[in-house]
C-alpha cells in the first residue's frame, strides 16, 4: 500500500481532536495535512518564528478540497497565557514546535532553551490542565551525542554535543517526570535527518537537501562539512507523519514513556547523498551541468555517523519505512520545483 492507504486505514472509523504544534512548519505541516485529508478535527499552532504562514495558507486549501475542520491559532508555546484557547476541546497532542539546528543552538542557546524546553514545559501543563492522556512530541537523534555505538539503540546515549541536544535530552528528562507525578503518557521521537517537500532552503541554518537541490539547479558548488563520507540515516516526511499519528492512536503503550527512532535504518554518506540529488535535477532537465561539491571543515557540535535501529518501533507502533531514501529523493525535487 502507498502512503495515503495506509494513513487512510489507520484513521478510519476514528474522529479525534488535534492539536499540532509548529503547525507552519515542515514536519508539523505535513502533519496536519495528513489528518485533514483523513476528516479529523484539527487545532494548529505556530508563532511564525520559524514557520511559514504559506504553510498554513495551504492547510486551509487542503481543508477546502478534503474537508476535515481547520483552525488556527497564533500562539508563542513560551508564553502559558496563548495556550489555553488552542487546547480547546483538543483530545490528542502533536508536539513538534521548537527552535532547530545545531549551529543556531550554539550561536543563541537561551533561545533554544525557552522554546525547546520552557516552551515543551508549558505544552506538557496545558495538556494535564485539559485531561489529555497521551502527548507525541518530536526529540532528535542529537541525545546520542558523542555515543560511537552503530546502529543506534533507544537505551543507550551518549554525552550531547550542542545546546539544541541538550534541549531534546531536557525533554525526554521531563517526560519521564510527568509520567511518574501524572496520569499521562508521552511518546518521543527521535527523528534522524527528516527531509521532503516544503523544507525550506533559506537562511543561515537550512537543512542540507533543500540547500543543496536549491545549489545544484542554480549551477552553484554545494559545500560538504568534511570529506564527504560523513554519513546519516535520511528519512522521509511520510516515515515521520505516520510515527507521529500511529504513536499517538495506539491504545496501550508498553511503558508510560516510549521513545522511538524514527528513521529507515539505513545510511547515506554526503558524497552519496549529492550524487542522488545531481541525478535528479539532471533527470529532470533542471540543470545541464553539475559541479563538483566543496570540502570544508567538519562542523562543531556534529557527530561523524549517525544510523538508527528501528526494531523498537516496529515492534510497538508497527513503523516501518513507508519511503525509502531513492523514491523520497526524486519526490521531493519534483516537488521542490512544482512539478507533477
Amino acid at each position: 500500500m502507498n502512503f495515503n492507504e495506509i494513513m487512510k486505514n489507520l484513521l478510519a472509523n476514528k474522529k479525534e481532536r488535534w492539536l499540532v504544534t509548529g503547525a507552519a512548519g515542515f514536519i508539523g505541516s505535513h502533519i496536519a495535512e495528513c489528518l485533514l485529508k483523513n476528516n479529523q478535527i484539527v487545532h494548529t499552532l505556530d508563532n511564525f518564528a520559524t514557520g511559514k504562514k504559506e504553510n498554513i495558507e495551504y492547510l486551509f486549501d487542503v481543508q477546502k478540497e478534503f474537508g476535515g475542520e481547520l483552525s488556527f491559532f497564533e500562539s508563542d508555546i513560551t508564553n502559558p497565557a496563548d495556550l489555553p484557547a488552542a487546547f480547546n476541546g483538543v483530545t490528542k497532542v502533536i508536539h513538534q514546535a521548537a527552535l532547530g539546528s545545531v549551529p543556531r543552538s550554539i550561536e543563541e542557546p537561551a533561545d533554544s532553551h525557552a522554546a525547546n524546553v520552557t516552551g515543551f514545559i508549558n505544552i506538557l501543563n496545558e495538556s494535564r490542565n485539559n485531561n489529555i492522556k497521551r502527548v507525541v512530541y518530536a526529540s532528535s537523534s542529537s541525545v546520542y551525542g558523542d555515543s560511537q555505538e552503530l546502529p543506534k539503540f533507544e537505551d543507550h546515549v551518549g554525552k550531547v554535543l550542542s545546546p539544541y541536544a541538550a534541549t531534546k535530552m531536557c525533554n525526554e528528562i521531563y517526560a519521564d517526570s510527568y509520567v511518574s507525578c501524572y496520569d499521562m503518557t508521552m511518546v518521543g521521537l527521535r527523528y534522524f535527518n527528516v527531509f521532503g517537500p516544503r523544507q525550506d532552503p533559506n537562511g543561515p541554518y537550512a537543512a542540507v537537501i533543500p540547500k543543496w537541490i536549491d545549489a545544484v539547479q542554480q549551477g552553484e558548488s554545494c559545500l560538504i562539512n568534511g570529506d564527504g563520507e560523513t554519513s546519516r540515516d535520511f528519512c522521509y516526511i511520510y516515515n515521520v507523519v505516520y510515527a507521529n499519528i500511529a504513536s499517538a492512536l495506539i491504545e496501550e503503550m508498553p511503558k508510560k514513556h516510549e521513545v522511538f527512532n524514527i528513521a529507515c535504518g539505513d545510511k547515506t554518506t554526503l558524497n552519496e547523498l549529492y550524487k542522488l540529488i545531481s541525478e535528479n535535477v539532471l533527470a529532470l532537465n533542471l540543470a545541464e551541468t553539475v559541479k563538483d561539491p566543496e570540502y570544508r571543515d567538519f562542523r562543531v557540535g556534529d557527530i561523524k555517523h549517525s544510523l538508527a535501529d528501528i526494531s523498537k518501533a516496529k515492534a510497538v507502533i508497527d513503523f516501518k519505512p513507508i519511503v525509502n531514501v531513492s523514491e523520497g529523493m526524486k519526490d521531493t525535487v519534483k516537488a521542490y520545483f512544482n512539478i507533477k
